[in-house]
């Protein structure tokens, strides 16, 4: 099997070689996807994303959201150092964290237990749901929680991610959360029963 940072290295090629028209089809293509769920209910708590130019663009899904009236949460780096993140209220101040992704410049913030779904970007995913990010960490650390449960409580986890990006196979390491669902443009994969 590839090792890890030269199937993430592929991947994001495969990615980055995607024409502006083939990435914002998909961007729409994604949300149109993502309306026909019953995933966004009013006053429901979910996670999204501001993408960077290599990954899908979410502005499609988080205007869906906000007309479906849910409470939108944006990823917030805590501690570089203990690969520590919160989730806070997009509001009229931003900052930039040391990747240059823009974060709510706020102190209201909750953590990932407190959601009910949370989009996740990808580097790569298979069909159990195996998803391999940029190698940091972060969401790992957020969601450990979920390691330990004995029953789905949520949240759910939703990989945002090309088609291009699914692979046979990805060895999990120990810390790694597996999906329980990714909407790519050509559709939705659900894994482990996703459909509660």
């Amino acid at each position: 099997m590839t090792d890890r940072r030269t199937l993430r290295k592929t991947l994001r090629a495969a990615r980055a070689g995607l024409s502006p028209l083939e990435r914002r089809h998909a961007a729409e293509r994604i949300a149109e996807l993502v309306a026909q769920t019953h995933w966004l209910k009013p006053g429901i708590r979910l996670a999204l994303y501001v993408a960077v130019p290599e990954e899908i663009d979410t502005a499609p899904l988080i205007a869906l959201a906000m007309r479906r009236g849910a409470k939108i949460f944006l990823p917030r780096i805590e501690s570089h150092r203990d690969r520590r993140m919160t989730f806070s209220p997009p509001g009229p101040h931003r900052r930039y964290n040391r990747y240059g992704i823009a974060e709510p410049d706020t102190t209201a913030r909750i953590t990932a237990s407190a959601l009910q779904i949370i989009f996740l970007p990808l580097v790569g995913f298979d069909a159990r749901g195996n998803r391999l990010g940029m190698g940091a960490g972060y969401y790992d650390r957020a969601l450990a929680f979920r390691r330990h449960r004995q029953h789905w409580l949520g949240p759910r986890l939703i990989g945002i991610g090309h088609s291009c990006q699914q692979v046979d196979a990805i060895d999990p390491t120990p810390s790694d959360i597996p999906l329980d669902a990714v909407v790519t443009e050509r559709g939705i994969h659900v894994f482990r029963g996703e459909n509660r």
